[in-house]
């Protein structure tokens, strides 16, 4: 994405067409579009020669950008895990490792960031029905493996909105429901999570679509991209009018729901009567 996103500022800087692009690598406008948006991976050779078209003749600059498309190319630790995915997901998991910022709104469990062991085992298990205890394992890990993000040294912000429905829904028994309460509080306390949770007693809210996540990224080329996971696919949505909206629902949200240190005393509550 973020190569795609310099490639489309230098064709735009000289006026350059995505047909006229495209023609030069031989390949089509649309293919260019897919470059542009990091949609699809990148040849070495085409790379250069779109440089070389864009009039880019710095060869500290050219390099830098062709060394951006070799990294681009290699797959991410997650791609392991794909034999126990589904095909659209590890996108995700490559844009959740290079946000500096998650926001997110989740109604159905624990965000998956947040969920203990225990709990998205329960999780998984119910999501993949008659798959294998093997299988079932590997997804867990992956999902474990993502937390490690969260108290790294580079760890983003995280923004998320729980509704109390996905606080009361049980997965698993009660001491794993309880287990999950007790990781939520102590997790609210790091300075790099903002949690808050949308009682019952708010009633209807802006949270009306389910639940979606927002990322944002610290390279400025980037733009922000909201994540929309349905049944048997999921949406990426980059357009700024798209994730405005989202991002007012997401605020609208945060200011409707108790503050962290509400939220907090509200699992606490939950945890005491479980």
């Amino acid at each position: 994405m973020l190569l795609g996103s310099q490639l489309r500022r230098l064709r735009e800087a000289r006026g350059i067409t995505r047909e006229a692009a495209g023609y030069s690598i031989r390949a089509s406008e649309s293919k260019i579009s897919r470059m542009e948006l990091g949609r699809v991976s990148f040849k070495t050779r085409d790379v250069e020669d779109l440089l070389t078209l864009y009039g880019i003749t710095d060869e500290q600059e050219r390099q830098s950008l062709v060394s951006l498309a070799r990294e681009a190319n290699v797959a991410g630790w997650w791609h392991s895990y794909s034999d126990v995915l589904p095909s659209w997901f590890p996108t995700y998991v490559g844009l959740e490792g290079a946000a500096s910022l998650i926001r997110a709104y989740e109604v159905q469990f624990v965000h998956g960031l947040l969920q203990t062991e225990e709990y998205a085992r329960a999780v998984v298990r119910r999501g993949m029905k008659g798959a294998s205890e093997e299988d079932v394992e590997r997804r867990v890990t992956l999902r474990l493996e993502r937390q490690k993000y969260l108290v790294s040294e580079s760890a983003p912000e995280f923004h998320v909105v729980l509704d109390e429905a996905a606080l009361r829904r049980p997965y698993g028994d009660r001491a794993v429901m309880r287990g999950q309460l007790q990781h939520l509080i102590d997790f609210s306390e790091r300075p790099n999570v903002r949690l808050q949770v949308v009682p019952f007693s708010l009633g209807g809210h802006s949270g009306e679509s389910g639940a979606f996540t927002v990322l944002s990224f610290p390279e400025s080329d980037l733009s922000d991209v909201v994540y929309l996971e349905q049944l048997t696919s999921a949406l990426y949505l980059d357009k700024a009018e798209d994730v405005a909206q989202y991002e007012k629902a997401l605020k609208e949200l945060q200011h409707d729901s108790p503050g962290p240190a509400e939220s907090r005393d509200l699992l606490r509550g939950l945890l005491h009567m479980s």
